[in-house]
Protein backbone atom coordinates (compact mmCIF):
# COMPACT_ATOMS: atom_id res chain seq x y z
CA UNK A 1 0.00 0.00 0.00
CA UNK A 2 1.44 3.61 -0.55
CA UNK A 3 -0.44 6.86 0.35
CA UNK A 4 -0.49 9.55 -2.16
CA UNK A 5 -1.36 12.95 -2.50
CA UNK A 6 -4.81 13.87 -4.10
CA UNK A 7 -4.03 14.37 -8.20
CA UNK A 8 -6.09 14.34 -10.91
CA UNK A 9 -3.28 14.51 -13.54
CA UNK A 10 -3.86 12.73 -16.88
CA UNK A 11 -8.11 12.35 -15.78
CA UNK A 12 -9.47 10.47 -18.33
CA UNK A 13 -13.41 11.51 -18.57
CA UNK A 14 -16.23 9.10 -18.11
CA UNK A 15 -19.53 11.08 -19.49
CA UNK A 16 -22.81 9.79 -20.37
CA UNK A 17 -25.17 10.47 -22.55
CA UNK A 18 -29.22 9.66 -21.66
CA UNK A 19 -32.20 10.62 -24.29
CA UNK A 20 -34.94 8.85 -25.71
CA UNK A 21 -35.00 7.40 -29.49
CA UNK A 22 -34.09 10.69 -31.95
CA UNK A 23 -32.20 12.70 -29.24
CA UNK A 24 -29.02 12.57 -31.13
CA UNK A 25 -27.00 10.28 -28.66
CA UNK A 26 -24.49 8.92 -31.05
CA UNK A 27 -23.80 11.82 -33.26
CA UNK A 28 -23.28 14.18 -30.03
CA UNK A 29 -21.23 11.36 -29.12
CA UNK A 30 -19.41 11.49 -32.26
CA UNK A 31 -18.84 15.16 -32.10
CA UNK A 32 -17.70 15.20 -27.84
CA UNK A 33 -15.18 12.66 -28.70
CA UNK A 34 -13.73 14.46 -31.35
CA UNK A 35 -13.26 17.60 -29.20
CA UNK A 36 -11.83 15.55 -26.89
CA UNK A 37 -9.05 14.13 -29.11
CA UNK A 38 -9.15 15.95 -32.27
CA UNK A 39 -8.48 12.94 -34.27
CA UNK A 40 -11.39 11.04 -36.34
CA UNK A 41 -8.94 7.93 -36.35
CA UNK A 42 -8.86 7.63 -32.46
CA UNK A 43 -12.23 7.23 -31.89
CA UNK A 44 -13.87 3.99 -31.71
CA UNK A 45 -17.76 3.00 -31.38
CA UNK A 46 -19.00 0.21 -30.08
CA UNK A 47 -22.18 -0.43 -31.38
CA UNK A 48 -24.50 -2.56 -30.60
CA UNK A 49 -27.53 0.35 -32.14
CA UNK A 50 -27.78 -1.76 -35.37
CA UNK A 51 -25.41 -0.25 -36.97
CA UNK A 52 -26.17 3.33 -36.53
CA UNK A 53 -23.25 4.60 -35.94
CA UNK A 54 -22.32 4.45 -40.18
CA UNK A 55 -24.96 6.70 -40.57
CA UNK A 56 -22.55 9.75 -39.57
CA UNK A 57 -19.46 8.16 -41.27
CA UNK A 58 -19.49 11.59 -43.59
CA UNK A 59 -18.26 13.55 -39.92
CA UNK A 60 -14.65 11.23 -40.66
CA UNK A 61 -13.20 7.75 -40.36
CA UNK A 62 -13.69 6.89 -36.75
CA UNK A 63 -13.97 3.29 -36.09
CA UNK A 64 -16.68 0.93 -35.37
CA UNK A 65 -17.01 -2.18 -33.99
CA UNK A 66 -20.37 -3.81 -34.84
CA UNK A 67 -21.79 -5.29 -32.03
CA UNK A 68 -24.44 -8.16 -32.41
CA UNK A 69 -26.34 -9.75 -29.64
CA UNK A 70 -25.57 -11.63 -27.23
CA UNK A 71 -25.05 -8.30 -25.21
CA UNK A 72 -23.52 -10.18 -22.28
CA UNK A 73 -21.26 -8.21 -20.24
CA UNK A 74 -18.26 -9.93 -20.99
CA UNK A 75 -18.28 -9.11 -24.49
CA UNK A 76 -18.72 -5.62 -23.89
CA UNK A 77 -15.66 -6.13 -21.44
CA UNK A 78 -14.11 -7.67 -24.45
CA UNK A 79 -15.02 -5.00 -26.95
CA UNK A 80 -13.32 -2.40 -24.88
CA UNK A 81 -10.27 -4.50 -24.80
CA UNK A 82 -10.22 -4.73 -28.56
CA UNK A 83 -10.16 -1.00 -28.73
CA UNK A 84 -7.61 -0.69 -25.89
CA UNK A 85 -5.23 -2.76 -28.03
CA UNK A 86 -6.22 -0.33 -30.87
CA UNK A 87 -4.54 2.54 -29.35
CA UNK A 88 -8.02 4.00 -29.55
CA UNK A 89 -8.41 7.56 -27.74
CA UNK A 90 -12.13 7.62 -27.14
CA UNK A 91 -14.29 4.41 -27.11
CA UNK A 92 -18.18 5.36 -27.50
CA UNK A 93 -20.03 2.38 -26.20
CA UNK A 94 -23.49 2.88 -28.30
CA UNK A 95 -25.02 1.89 -26.14
CA UNK A 96 -25.18 0.20 -22.40
CA UNK A 97 -28.77 -0.23 -22.34
CA UNK A 98 -28.34 -3.37 -23.79
CA UNK A 99 -26.07 -4.94 -21.52
CA UNK A 100 -28.96 -3.78 -18.36
CA UNK A 101 -31.53 -5.34 -20.72
CA UNK A 102 -29.02 -8.44 -21.28
CA UNK A 103 -29.10 -8.96 -17.67
CA UNK A 104 -32.91 -8.32 -17.19
CA UNK A 105 -33.66 -10.83 -19.69
CA UNK A 106 -31.22 -13.77 -17.63
CA UNK A 107 -32.75 -12.82 -14.79
CA UNK A 108 -36.24 -13.39 -15.67
CA UNK A 109 -35.06 -16.45 -17.26
CA UNK A 110 -34.06 -18.22 -14.37
CA UNK A 111 -35.24 -20.53 -12.48
CA UNK A 112 -35.57 -20.74 -8.14
CA UNK A 113 -35.14 -17.63 -5.85
CA UNK A 114 -35.21 -14.60 -7.36
CA UNK A 115 -33.33 -12.63 -4.80
CA UNK A 116 -30.69 -15.04 -4.57
CA UNK A 117 -30.16 -15.15 -8.80
CA UNK A 118 -29.38 -11.35 -8.50
CA UNK A 119 -26.03 -12.71 -6.56
CA UNK A 120 -24.43 -14.44 -9.72
CA UNK A 121 -26.04 -11.69 -12.35
CA UNK A 122 -24.89 -8.36 -10.04
CA UNK A 123 -20.84 -9.46 -9.85
CA UNK A 124 -21.24 -10.25 -14.28
CA UNK A 125 -22.94 -6.45 -14.39
CA UNK A 126 -20.05 -4.71 -12.14
CA UNK A 127 -17.31 -6.12 -13.97
CA UNK A 128 -18.73 -4.03 -17.45
CA UNK A 129 -18.77 -1.30 -15.47
CA UNK A 130 -15.24 -1.34 -13.39
CA UNK A 131 -13.97 -2.26 -17.44
CA UNK A 132 -15.29 1.47 -18.10
CA UNK A 133 -14.15 2.63 -15.00
CA UNK A 134 -10.24 1.15 -14.82
CA UNK A 135 -9.78 1.72 -18.42
CA UNK A 136 -7.14 4.09 -19.00
CA UNK A 137 -9.19 5.82 -21.86
CA UNK A 138 -11.88 8.78 -22.65
CA UNK A 139 -15.15 6.90 -22.48
CA UNK A 140 -18.72 8.00 -23.78
CA UNK A 141 -21.90 5.69 -22.91
CA UNK A 142 -24.90 5.83 -24.59
CA UNK A 143 -28.00 5.10 -22.64
CA UNK A 144 -31.63 5.05 -24.33
CA UNK A 145 -34.11 6.65 -21.66
CA UNK A 146 -37.58 6.83 -21.15
CA UNK A 147 -39.96 9.26 -19.20
CA UNK A 148 -40.38 8.49 -15.32
CA UNK A 149 -43.05 9.24 -13.51
CA UNK A 150 -44.38 9.38 -9.38
CA UNK A 151 -47.87 9.48 -7.95
CA UNK A 152 -48.65 12.30 -6.70
CA UNK A 153 -51.78 13.21 -4.18
CA UNK A 154 -54.07 15.93 -5.33
CA UNK A 155 -57.27 16.40 -3.83
CA UNK A 156 -57.36 13.35 -2.54
CA UNK A 157 -56.66 10.96 -5.95
CA UNK A 158 -53.08 9.53 -7.28
CA UNK A 159 -51.98 11.43 -10.68
CA UNK A 160 -49.14 10.52 -12.23
CA UNK A 161 -45.96 13.57 -12.31
CA UNK A 162 -43.60 13.77 -15.00
CA UNK A 163 -40.16 13.75 -13.09
CA UNK A 164 -38.08 13.50 -15.92
CA UNK A 165 -35.91 11.00 -18.15
CA UNK A 166 -34.60 8.14 -17.07
CA UNK A 167 -31.78 5.80 -18.60
CA UNK A 168 -32.55 2.48 -19.16
CA UNK A 169 -29.86 0.65 -17.10
CA UNK A 170 -28.91 -0.17 -13.37
CA UNK A 171 -30.48 1.85 -10.87
CA UNK A 172 -27.46 4.43 -9.99
CA UNK A 173 -25.30 4.02 -12.78
CA UNK A 174 -25.39 7.85 -13.22
CA UNK A 175 -23.20 7.37 -9.97
CA UNK A 176 -20.59 6.04 -11.92
CA UNK A 177 -20.08 8.94 -14.32
CA UNK A 178 -17.86 12.01 -14.47
CA UNK A 179 -20.75 14.31 -16.55
CA UNK A 180 -24.08 13.05 -17.50
CA UNK A 181 -25.77 14.88 -20.12
CA UNK A 182 -29.78 14.33 -20.38
CA UNK A 183 -30.70 14.63 -24.46
CA UNK A 184 -34.14 15.51 -25.77
CA UNK A 185 -35.87 15.49 -28.70
CA UNK A 186 -34.85 18.55 -29.94
CA UNK A 187 -31.26 18.02 -29.47
CA UNK A 188 -30.94 20.15 -26.67
CA UNK A 189 -28.73 18.96 -23.73
CA UNK A 190 -28.93 19.48 -20.13
CA UNK A 191 -26.50 18.29 -17.42
CA UNK A 192 -27.79 16.23 -14.62
CA UNK A 193 -24.52 15.34 -13.11
CA UNK A 194 -21.53 17.46 -13.41
CA UNK A 195 -18.36 16.88 -11.37
CA UNK A 196 -16.01 19.14 -13.67
CA UNK A 197 -18.70 21.95 -12.93
CA UNK A 198 -18.11 22.67 -16.34
CA UNK A 199 -21.52 22.83 -17.25
CA UNK A 200 -23.43 23.24 -13.98
CA UNK A 201 -26.23 25.64 -13.72
CA UNK A 202 -25.95 26.62 -17.40
CA UNK A 203 -28.98 26.58 -19.86
CA UNK A 204 -29.90 23.86 -22.25
CA UNK A 205 -27.47 23.47 -24.81
CA UNK A 206 -26.29 21.43 -28.19
CA UNK A 207 -23.37 19.53 -27.88
CA UNK A 208 -20.50 20.22 -30.15
CA UNK A 209 -17.22 19.97 -31.09
CA UNK A 210 -16.67 22.39 -28.55
CA UNK A 211 -18.19 20.90 -25.56
CA UNK A 212 -15.46 18.14 -26.16
CA UNK A 213 -12.57 20.52 -26.03
CA UNK A 214 -14.19 21.89 -22.95
CA UNK A 215 -14.08 18.82 -21.12
CA UNK A 216 -10.48 18.03 -22.56
CA UNK A 217 -8.95 20.94 -21.13
CA UNK A 218 -10.47 20.69 -17.66
CA UNK A 219 -9.03 16.51 -17.71
CA UNK A 220 -5.58 18.25 -18.31
CA UNK A 221 -5.46 20.61 -15.68
CA UNK A 222 -2.53 19.71 -13.41
CA UNK A 223 -1.14 17.19 -16.33
CA UNK A 224 2.66 16.83 -16.04
CA UNK A 225 4.58 19.31 -18.20
CA UNK A 226 1.79 21.47 -17.98
CA UNK A 227 1.58 24.67 -16.00
CA UNK A 228 -0.69 24.20 -13.73
CA UNK A 229 -4.54 26.02 -12.98
CA UNK A 230 -2.81 27.78 -9.89
CA UNK A 231 -0.19 29.08 -11.98
CA UNK A 232 -2.18 30.96 -14.45
CA UNK A 233 -4.11 32.12 -11.70
CA UNK A 234 -1.04 34.10 -10.54
CA UNK A 235 -0.39 35.40 -13.88
CA UNK A 236 -3.74 36.83 -14.84
CA UNK A 237 -4.02 38.04 -11.24
CA UNK A 238 -0.48 40.20 -12.05
CA UNK A 239 -1.12 41.26 -14.93
CA UNK A 240 -0.89 44.95 -15.31
CA UNK A 241 -1.68 45.56 -18.53
CA UNK A 242 -4.47 44.16 -20.95
CA UNK A 243 -2.09 42.85 -23.34
CA UNK A 244 0.04 41.52 -20.94
CA UNK A 245 -3.79 39.53 -20.02
CA UNK A 246 -4.15 38.82 -23.72
CA UNK A 247 -0.39 37.65 -23.95
CA UNK A 248 -1.50 35.30 -20.62
CA UNK A 249 -5.40 34.30 -22.83
CA UNK A 250 -3.08 32.88 -25.83
CA UNK A 251 -0.28 31.50 -24.77
CA UNK A 252 -2.68 28.72 -22.38
CA UNK A 253 -5.99 27.79 -24.46
CA UNK A 254 -5.83 24.57 -22.10
CA UNK A 255 -7.31 27.09 -19.53
CA UNK A 256 -9.09 29.44 -21.85
CA UNK A 257 -12.92 28.38 -20.96
CA UNK A 258 -12.36 26.92 -17.56
CA UNK A 259 -10.43 30.43 -16.14
CA UNK A 260 -12.86 32.81 -18.54
CA UNK A 261 -14.56 34.56 -15.55
CA UNK A 262 -11.06 35.02 -13.98
CA UNK A 263 -9.76 37.13 -17.29
CA UNK A 264 -13.01 39.29 -17.46
CA UNK A 265 -12.64 39.72 -13.68
CA UNK A 266 -9.05 41.08 -14.14
CA UNK A 267 -9.72 42.88 -17.57
CA UNK A 268 -12.31 45.13 -16.18
CA UNK A 269 -9.92 45.79 -13.16
CA UNK A 270 -7.76 47.21 -15.53
CA UNK A 271 -9.77 48.86 -17.75
CA UNK A 272 -11.35 50.57 -14.36
CA UNK A 273 -7.98 51.61 -13.83
CA UNK A 274 -6.94 53.31 -16.96
CA UNK A 275 -10.18 55.03 -16.83
CA UNK A 276 -9.77 56.30 -13.38
CA UNK A 277 -5.92 57.19 -14.39
CA UNK A 278 -7.22 59.36 -17.38
CA UNK A 279 -9.88 61.38 -15.33
CA UNK A 280 -7.19 61.78 -13.45
CA UNK A 281 -4.91 63.48 -15.49
CA UNK A 282 -7.88 65.50 -17.23
CA UNK A 283 -8.64 66.47 -13.68
CA UNK A 284 -5.00 67.85 -13.25
CA UNK A 285 -4.66 69.68 -16.38
CA UNK A 286 -8.01 71.31 -16.02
Amino acid sequence: MELLQASRKKAKIKLGLQGPSGSGKTKSALYIAYGICGAWDKIAVIDSENRSADLFADLGKYFVLHFPPPFSPERYVEAIGVCLNAGMEVIIIDSMTHEWEFILEKHGSMLGNSFTNWSTLTPRHNSFIQAILQADIHIIGTMRAKQEYVLTDKNGKLVPEKLGLKGIQKDGIDYEFTLVFDLDISLHAKVSKDRTQLFFGKPLFIPTIETGKQIIEWCLLGEEGVITLEDVIRKIQGATTTAELSSIYYAHPVYQNVLNKHFTQRKQQLLNQNNNHSNGITTSQQ
